[in-house]
C-alpha cells in the first residue's frame, strides 16, 4: 500500500447473537438480520444515516429472493436509498472482503464511511427440487391449453418431488470440509485428545467474556414478532462442557480413523456482523473516537486437494512477510475456528521449518504463536459461524481486545473454502 493512501479506521462494529441454525431465527430472512446489526451499529456510534457512503455485506447461503442482500438489509435499517449497496461472496471469509473492499474504496478517497461486514442464515437456506424437475418446471411456462397441462401433470413422477439436500461440500473435489480437516489433522498429527482441548477452551473462554461484559458491547439485543423476546446472547456456548465428556462422541466426518466430532467442529449457524469503517479525518470531523486503524491485509489461494484449509498459515506468513514483522510483535491473535484441528495444523504449520520453508517461503518457521494471546474471547468453535458474517465478528473483538487488554497491534487471519485465506492487521487507535 502507498503512502499517499488516506489512514482507515475501525469505528465500531456489532452483531446479532448467532444462534444454532432451525432456532431462533428460524422464521426470519437473512436480510431482517442484516438489518438488525446494521441498526445496531447506526445507533452504537450515533453516526447519521446521511454520513454513510456505501454499503458492502458478505453473504454465502443466498435467499434468490434477496440476491443483493446488502440493499435489503440497509433499506430496513433506515440507510437512505441513493446509499449504493453491494452483496461480495467468498465463502467464509466473505466479510472479511466486504471490509477489505471498504478499505480500499476510503483508502483511495472514493468514499468517507463505509458500513461493512455480512449475514449468513442457514435456516433461511434455498431447498430446490433436482434438475429434472426444474427442467420440467421451466418447460412448463409455456403451457397453453388444458391438454399441455395435463400431459404436464401425467410427466410428474414421485422422484421428481425429492427436494436437493443442501451440502456443504466442496465442488471441486465433491468433499465435505471436515473430511478435508481430518486429513490435515493427520498430516500435522493433531490429535483428537487436543482438538477436543481446544474445542473445551474455545467454550470455557466465550462465557468468561460473555460474563465480564466484553461480549456484551459487541452484541445488539434483538427482538421481533409475534412473542418479541428479547435475544442478548449466542446460544451455541456451552460453559459446562469438558474434555470428559467430548470424547464420548463418535467422529463425524471419518468414522473409522478420523478424529473431528460435534464437539471440536464449528455449527451451523445463523446471524449478521457489521463494522463502521470510515476515513481517519472523517471520523474525527464527526466527533467520533475510532478504536482501531486497519494496517495492511492480504488475500491468498492454495491447493484445493491438498490445502483447503491452511489460508491462515499461508496468508499470515505473506502479510508478515510483506510488513517485515514477526509473530511477536502481536499482542492481539484472532484465527478462525472452523475446526480444532483447522486451527492447531495452522498453527503447526507456521511453527514448523520444513513446511514454512518449502510452503511459505521463507527460510525457517514463521513462528510460535502464543497462545494466551489467541481467541482470549472465545471462537467459531463456541460462539457459532454464519459463513458470510465471521470476519466481522472477529475485526469487532480484535479492535476490542486490542483497547481492553492495552495491546498495540492486532492479527486475524481465516481460512474459506475454495482453498482461500485471509488476513488482516489492525493497530490500536492512539487519539
Amino acid at each position: 500500500m502507498k503512502s499517499s493512501l488516506r489512514k482507515v479506521v475501525v469505528v465500531d462494529g456489532c452483531r446479532t447473537p448467532f444462534m444454532r441454525s432451525g432456532s431462533a431465527y428460524m422464521d426470519l430472512m437473512s436480510y431482517q438480520l442484516g438489518h438488525f446489526a446494521i441498526k445496531g451499529l447506526l445507533t452504537q456510534t450515533g453516526i447519521p444515516v446521511e454520513e454513510i457512503d456505501h454499503v458492502i455485506m458478505g453473504n454465502v447461503v443466498s435467499n434468490i429472493l434477496t440476491p443483493n442482500v446488502a440493499r435489503e438489509s440497509a433499506l430496513a435499517a433506515g440507510i437512505p436509498s441513493h446509499v449504493p449497496c453491494r452483496t461480495v461472496s467468498q465463502a467464509c471469509i466473505s466479510a472479511n472482503r466486504a471490509i477489505s473492499d471498504a478499505y480500499l474504496e476510503i483508502a483511495s478517497g472514493r468514499a468517507d464511511a463505509v458500513v461493512a461486514g455480512g449475514v449468513d442464515s442457514i435456516s433461511d437456506a434455498p431447498i430446490q427440487f433436482r434438475k429434472a424437475m426444474r427442467k420440467k418446471l421451466f418447460k412448463a411456462q409455456k403451457l397453453k391449453g388444458p391438454g399441455d397441462y395435463l400431459g404436464f401433470l401425467f410427466s410428474l413422477r414421485p422422484p421428481d418431488f425429492f427436494p436437493e439436500r443442501p451440502k456443504v461440500a466442496e465442488y471441486s473435489t465433491k468433499r465435505v470440509m471436515g473430511q478435508d480437516c481430518d486429513i490435515m489433522a493427520a498430516r500435522f498429527e493433531i490429535s483428537r485428545e487436543a482438538q477436543d482441548a481446544f474445542a473445551v477452551r474455545s467454550h470455557h473462554t466465550a462465557h468468561a467474556a460473555f460474563e465480564a461484559g466484553h461480549l456484551d458491547q459487541e452484541v445488539v439485543d434483538v427482538s421481533f414478532p409475534p412473542k418479541f423476546n428479547s435475544l442478548k446472547k449466542d446460544n451455541g456456548i456451552r460453559p459446562d462442557t469438558s474434555t470428559e465428556k467430548t470424547k464420548r462422541l463418535k467422529p463425524a466426518f471419518d468414522r473409522t480413523f478420523g478424529t473431528l466430532t460435534a464437539a471440536n467442529s464449528s455449527f451451523l449457524t445463523d446471524g449478521a456482523a457489521v463494522s463502521l469503517i470510515m476515513a481517519e479525518e472523517k471520523a474525527l470531523d464527526l466527533g467520533l473516537t475510532p478504536k482501531a486503524e486497519i494496517i495492511d491485509f492480504v488475500f491468498t489461494g492454495q491447493d484445493v486437494k491438498e490445502e483447503l484449509l491452511l489460508g491462515p498459515a499461508y496468508a499470515t506468513a505473506s502479510l508478515l512477510k510483506k510488513k517485515g514483522m514477526s509473530l511477536a510483535d502481536f499482542d492481539v491473535i484472532e484465527f478462525h475456528e472452523a475446526f480444532a484441528g483447522q486451527v492447531l495444523s495452522n498453527i503447526a504449520a507456521l511453527a514448523s521449518d520444513s513446511f514454512s520453508k518449502e510452503y511459505l517461503g521463507w527460510e525457517g518457521a514463521v513462528g510460535e504463536i502464543d497462545r494466551d494471546k489467541l481467541n482470549r474471547w472465545g471462537g467459531s468453535l463456541s460462539i457459532g459461524h454464519p459463513f458470510g458474517a465471521t470476519g466481522a465478528r472477529i475485526v469487532t473483538t480484535t479492535a476490542n481486545r486490542l483497547l481492553e487488554e492495552n495491546g498495540t497491534y492486532g492479527l486475524l487471519a481465516s481460512c474459506a473454502a475454495g482453498a482461500h485465506g485471509h488476513a488482516m492487521i489492525l493497530k490500536r487507535y492512539d487519539a
